[in-house]
């Protein structure tokens, strides 16, 4: 009998060794790598925890300073927000006074009229609670402010408002005027001329022989002094670094100052450039805000259903509340099939006082807002009238709304002369003369003040003398009280000017300023005789503000912005010459050419000149453009 077979599956096979290294191996890296990954989510996990350590850190230290500062931050917020309570505490006086018209009622006549002023806002309301058809006239108690109203509205149940806010807050805010990109460079500043003139005239001041001696022996020691300055530095790295980082912060700051001196120069030639096309106005009877100016704010005047009254009942006032609140009473009414005569709703009568610190020239312009087109118009308007002396206007309004007073814009301009003369060191005066008012403006460092006003050659009182403020502010504020003689980029679209190209024009405020200290300069008839590349105007050195005997006469000089001499005529001569003076020279600046004939002390003055002070006198100059608008 033969051997027995042996069974396939009844034994496992046999594992290397190599196999068993191996698998122990996998087993290693798959511990070490679970290993890892464990270390990896616990410093991810410690990670996230100390993110959101650090962030709840800095919650609460901005919490903490936000719980710092939030009294004062509330405080400022309710002291800008008094404006609404302000606005709705008017509206509730008007609603109020509405419904207690009945307990307020005037003894003698009947009907109710309160005032009711503050600062900024008065606001006027008479209620007709008498309906007595001959009492027609209405007059505020201690004004002239009133109305005269028809049969109809005497014998309504109405109430008449007159809200007078002192600013304008109706009219929309006027969209830039667009310009287009000039491709020219940019001038240098006024000092930046003054220093390169200044350098230019000292090496024009040494002969010819100095000069050419003195280039020898400078580029000598020049290249001695840089070879030995080079052993030095390559001797040693901190003072060769030291050296670079100098010359890099003055580099720096010479571009910073150049820029700045571009930046300047551009922003002057801006206030002084003219529009080039006139703004449209789409209606005709469309006030054209370019040519007009609103003084004094706006009236807004509405005639009001009379409210229920309060009736004591028992001991009990009882009233009856609207929800509506006050409505408005159409006047004229939207049908008016029912009256026979076609002059049933005549145009009411209204009278308004000007205030105080509002000065008119000539009859204002009454106009009405149009809430539909967003704009002013003056149909609707008849039968104006104007006291100066009283300082009244009345006109006949045929419809109920926001009614205000304009001024012709450009009422004072052109001027008739000017003069800028010093008062001392950093002050000086502009004086300004137009048809209808001299206006003296004193400039004190970077302040100024209306130091002087007077109308038909009387002294004219102004809410403004002795308040001194910034050029900007008080710009704004001479022009709101109705003495504007700034001209804008529309204004030669209406004034006829004696036109000057801006560049010259304006190097010619910039030097004139810096000047001002210790010269005084002057209108000229001949200004107006030369091309528009040039400017003429007096001048003469004045060192004390009073005028003593001595003072030379004026000097005549001509300037077209890289050149500037003065000439043989003067302001008596028959006829116009651009003739060179005697015993004068030309110069590239207004400076040099006043030098020639100035006093040490005139020279040191203007050298001692606070830059604030010449930067004001510049920009009264530029805003009044007096040499174009004379």
């Amino acid at each position: 009998m033969g051997p027995k077979a042996k069974k396939s599956g009844s034994k496992k096979k046999k594992i290397t060794k190599a196999e068993q290294l191996k698998q122990l191996q996998e087993e290693e890296e798959k511990r070490l790598r679970e290993a890892e990954e464990a270390r990896l989510k616990f410093e991810k996990e410690l990670e996230r925890l100390e993110k959101q350590r650090i962030e709840k850190e800095k919650w609460q230290q901005l919490e903490k300073k936000d719980l710092e500062r939030r009294p004062e931050e509330l405080e400022e917020l309710y002291s800008l927000e008094e404006c609404f309570p302000e606005a709705e505490k008017l509206k509730q006086d008007s609603r109020s006074l509405s419904q207690q018209a009945s307990t307020l009622a005037d003894l003698d006549n009947g009907n109710m009229e309160k005032i009711i002023q503050d600062e900024n806002v008065t606001l006027y309301v008479w209620a007709n609670l008498k309906k007595n058809p001959r009492y027609k006239s209405v007059r505020f108690s201690n004004t002239k402010t009133g109305f005269e109203i028809p049969r109809i509205l005497a014998t309504s149940d109405i109430a008449l408002r007159l809200l007078h806010t002192h600013y304008d807050h109706v009219t929309p805010l006027p969209s830039a005027p667009a310009q287009s990109p000039s491709p020219t460079p940019r001038p240098l500043s006024a000092g930046s001329q003054l220093c390169k003139g200044e350098a230019e005239s000292t090496a024009d001041a040494d002969g010819p022989e100095d000069q050419a001696d003195s280039k020898p022996r400078e580029r000598g020691s020049v290249f001695i002094q840089e070879e030995e300055r080079k052993v030095d530095e390559q001797g040693d790295p901190e003072v060769q670094m030291a050296s670079v980082e100098k010359e890099a912060k003055a580099a720096e700051g010479d571009l910073e100052m150049k820029l700045l001196s571009e930046m300047v120069a551009a922003a002057q030639l801006d206030l002084i450039k003219n529009a080039p096309e006139k703004p449209e106005v789409s209606e005709s009877k469309e006030v054209d805000l370019c040519q007009f100016t609103i003084l004094g704010g706006v009236y807004h005047l509405d005639i009001l259903e009379l409210p229920p009254q309060c009736k004591p009942v028992k001991g009990w006032m009882m009233v009856e509340i609207l929800k509506e609140g006050l409505q408005k009473f159409a006047y004229p009414p939207e049908i008016t099939e029912d009256f026979e005569t076609e002059n049933a709703f005549p145009p009411v009568e209204v009278t308004l006082q000007i205030q105080e610190k509002v000065t008119f020239f000539e009859e204002p312009v009454v106009a009405r807002w149009d809430a539909e087109g967003k704009y002013w118009r003056t149909d609707g308007i008849s039968d104006v009238y104007y006291s100066s002396e009283d300082r009244l206007v009345s006109f006949k309004l045929e419809t109920f709304g926001p009614v205000t007073l304009m001024q012709d814009t450009h009422i004072n301009m052109p001027y008739q002369s000017w003069e800028l003369r010093p008062l001392g060191m950093n002050k000086a005066l502009l004086t300004v003369t137009t048809v209808f008012t001299e206006i003296q403006i004193q400039i004190k460092e970077n302040l100024c003040v209306l130091a002087s006003i007077k109308v038909k050659d009387k002294e004219h009182g102004s809410v403004l003398e002795g308040k001194w403020m910034a050029p900007v502010p008080f710009i704004i504020a001479l022009k709101e009280t109705g003495l504007n003689i700034f001209p804008t980029v529309y204004s030669h679209f209406y004034v006829a000017i004696n036109n000057k190209v801006p560049l010259v024009e304006m190097k010619a405020y910039q030097q004139m300023a810096l000047l001002s200290s210790a010269f005084a300069f002057g209108w000229s008839k001949w200004n107006t005789l030369c091309n528009s590349t040039n400017v003429v105007f007096k001048v003469r050195e004045t060192l004390t503000e009073e005028h003593p005997i001595d003072i030379p006469n004026w000097a005549l000089f001509m300037f077209s912005g890289d050149r500037a001499w003065r000439l043989k005529i003067n302001e008596e001569s028959e006829s116009f010459s651009e003739a060179l003076g005697e015993e004068t020279e030309f110069h590239s600046t207004l400076y040099h050419m006043v030098k020639d004939a100035a006093s040490k002390e005139a020279v040191e003055k203007v050298r001692s000149s606070s830059c604030q002070f010449v930067d004001s006198v510049c920009y009264m100059l530029l805003s009044t453009r007096v040499l174009s608008y004379s």
